[in-house]
């Protein structure tokens, strides 16, 4: 599936995914490839994005965390994921 995940300043992220897990406001959950359609609104906390292979922005690079070569996460403060068609969408602040 496809991410993207942009913000007021940037587009962060876009890429193949194989999993991202996001911080909803009532409780973490996790999107997979044919996840059904989705609309809901995020808190403050870490994006983890699972993929086999990452290539950040050097502008952009400084604001997610290595976790490991296939997981890194993202910092937020609150934001809105739309799930649709295998391409997820994440507006985060």
């Amino acid at each position: 599936m496809i991410l993207e995940i942009v913000s007021p300043e940037a587009k962060l992220f876009s890429a193949a995914v194989t999993s991202v897990t996001l911080p909803g406001i009532n409780g973490s959950f996790q999107i997979l490839n044919n996840h059904a359609p989705i609309v809901s609104i995020l808190e403050k906390g870490e994006v983890k994005i699972t993929a086999d292979s990452f290539a950040f922005a050097k502008e952009v690079a400084g604001k997610f965390t290595k976790i490991n070569d296939q997981n890194y996460t993202l910092s937020i403060n609150s934001g809105t994921i739309e799930m649709k068609d295998n391409k997820v969408i994440v507006l985060v602040d």
